[in-house]
């Protein structure tokens, strides 16, 4: 739990939130993910930063590891879809450019909830006899103290430093709207800060909303919002708008070499006025 109010920031104070070495969790591309303060954070340059994909990330984390900002990647998979395979992150691998954590989706969201929870570890079923137990060696088995011969693994808490996701509306004092995103309340719930980006800020409070309240995810668990129109672009986003295909593909072919990433770098990130 954050402790404190959300605040309404500019994008690139947004951006200076996250520190350098910092765990980041991250939203799959289809629950809103923050593209625009992504690419704010490139051009602010952390280093150092472990990412924790719940349970997967695209682009998104593409983008950072390709910007050299990445040290660690915990997920159950890190693609594009339709448009293929990762290019940075499949080129970091197989470089060893950062430490890969494998995962399954279900370990990931254990992980969130314990510490959502306030306690060190959860128990899983369905990780005892796979290559996962023999990789992931924090990952441990004890018996089951309610039961006979009955092994379990236990997966310890995941308490990311911040957690960054786009919402559709967040109101003035903090409070976002996630609908049916419910693990962007597990990650908020679980992360010291949690950042946001929001479509537009409306000035009534949604809780006052008997519409809005039950998908409203309160400012206690907010650390700040940033207004971003079109922030999960070029990525979809909700029934608001569809992804930018041509945009996406772009990236896809200038990142197959770390020059060609360079150069889309300079000219749709880093360049003064850029989105």
């Amino acid at each position: 739990m954050n402790g404190s109010e959300g605040s309404l920031v500019p994008l690139p104070a947004l951006a200076a939130m996250v520190p350098e070495g910092a765990l980041v969790a991250l939203p799959p591309d289809y629950a809103g993910v923050a593209m625009a303060l992504t690419r704010a954070i490139v051009r602010k340059g952390p280093r150092n930063l472990r990412l924790v994909a719940v349970p997967q990330s695209g682009l998104q984390a593409d983008l950072l590891i390709g910007a050299g900002l990445v040290d660690e990647v915990e997920a159950a998979a890190i693609t594009l879809n339709e448009h293929g395979a990762a290019p940075c992150f499949t080129r970091a691998v197989r470089e060893g450019a950062f430490r890969l954590k494998d995962a399954t989706c279900p370990a990931i969201h254990a992980g969130l909830q314990a510490s959502e929870k306030g306690i060190p570890f959860m128990p899983l079923r369905g990780l005892i006899g796979s290559d996962l137990m023999r990789v992931r060696p924090e990952w441990r088995v004890a018996d089951n103290p309610f039961g006979n011969d009955d092994p379990i693994a236990l997966l310890p808490a995941i308490r990311p430093d911040v957690a960054l996701f786009h919402v559709p509306l967040a109101d003035r004092a903090g409070n976002v709207w996630i609908g049916r995103r419910r693990e962007l309340a597990t990650m908020a719930h679980a992360a010291a800060a949690t950042l946001v980006t929001a479509e537009r800020v409306q000035d009534a409070d949604l809780f006052d909303d008997p519409l809005l309240a039950a998908g409203a995810l309160s400012a206690l668990y907010v650390t700040a919002v940033a207004e971003a129109p079109r922030g999960a672009w070029p990525l979809a986003f909700e029934n608001l708008y569809p992804a930018d295909a041509a945009q996406i593909a772009a990236y896809v072919r200038a990142a197959a070499t770390p020059e060609g990433l360079a150069a889309w770098l300079a000219e749709n990130v880093l360049k003064e006025g850029s989105p």
